[in-house]
C-alpha cells in the first residue's frame, strides 16, 4: 500500500502536466499573433521560430515531464517495468520532445543543418516511441478483467497515433514515385496536428490508468512475479 500511495501524486502530477501542456499548444493555435500560422500546411514546430517560442518550448516540456511521471507512477504501481518496451517507449517519447525543444526546427531554405537533423530523428523518435509502448502495455494486459477497458482505450489511441505515423512516412517513401515532395503530397500541418492529438490522447490513456491504479489500491493486475507476459511490457 506504500507504494501505491506514493505513485498517487505521480500520476496527478503527469496527468497535470500533461493537461498544462495540451492547454499551451492549444493557446498557440487560437491566440495572436501565432494564430496565422496556416494549421493545415505548416508543422507545429513552425511555433518555435516566432516570438511564440517560449510557449511552445513550455507546452513541448510539459508534455515530456507529464508522461515522464505518468512513467514512473506505472512503475510504482508495477504496471510497467521501465526496462522494458513499455518504458523505453514512454523515455523515447520524453527524450525526444525535449530534444526538440534543444534543437529547434530549422529552415531549410538556406540549406542544410545539423540541428534541425536532430529535430527530426527526435521528432520520429518520440512519435513511433509513445504509441509502441502504449500497445506493448496494453497488450499485456488485454486479458487482465479489472484492467480491459484501459487497455482496450490505450491500444486504441496508439493504433490510431500510428496509422496517422504512417501516412506521414508513406508520403515520404512515394516520392520518388510522384515527383512531389513529401510534405506536398499531403496536408503536412493537418496531419501532424491529428498525429499529436492521438499521441497525447495516448499518454492521458496511460494516465488515467495509472490513476485508477492508484485508487482502487492494486499494485499490479495479476502480479508480476506470475505474469511472464508482463513482464515485456
Amino acid at each position: 500500500m506504500q507504494q501505491v500511495f506514493r505513485a498517487q501524486p505521480l500520476a496527478l502530477g503527469g496527468l497535470a502536466a500533461t493537461a498544462a501542456g495540451t492547454v499551451a499548444m492549444t493557446a498557440l493555435h487560437l491566440l495572436p499573433p501565432s494564430d496565422r500560422i496556416d494549421p493545415i500546411r505548416r508543422t507545429i514546430s513552425e511555433y518555435a521560430l516566432h516570438e511564440t517560442a517560449w510557449l511552445f518550448n513550455l507546452a513541448v516540456l510539459s508534455l515530456a515531464l507529464g508522461a515522464l511521471a505518468i512513467l514512473l507512477a506505472l512503475a510504482r504501481a508495477k504496471v510497467v517495468r521501465p526496462a522494458s518496451l513499455g518504458g523505453a517507449g514512454l523515455l523515447a517519447w520524453s527524450a525526444g520532445l525535449t530534444a526538440v525543444v534543444y534543437f529547434p526546427k530549422h529552415n531549410w531554405t538556406v540549406g542544410p543543418s545539423a540541428s534541425g537533423d536532430i529535430h527530426r530523428v527526435a521528432s520520429l523518435a518520440a512519435f513511433i516511441g509513445l504509441p509502441v509502448a502504449a500497445i506493448a502495455i496494453a497488450w499485456a494486459w488485454r486479458h487482465d478483467n479489472r484492467w480491459r477497458v484501459c487497455a482496450l482505450w490505450t491500444l486504441t489511441c496508439a493504433v490510431a497515433a500510428l496509422l496517422l505515423l504512417g501516412v506521414i512516412l508513406g508520403a515520404f517513401a512515394l516520392q520518388p514515385v510522384t515527383g512531389v515532395r513529401w510534405w506536398r503530397i499531403i496536408p503536412l500541418g493537418a496531419v501532424e496536428r491529428g498525429l499529436g492529438i492521438a499521441e497525447v490522447a495516448t499518454v492521458f490513456a496511460l494516465g488515467w490508468w495509472a490513476w485508477l491504479t492508484q485508487r482502487t489500491g492494486r499494485s499490479h493486475p495479476g502480479g508480476v512475479e506470475g505474469n511472464s507476459v508482463a513482464l515485456k511490457a
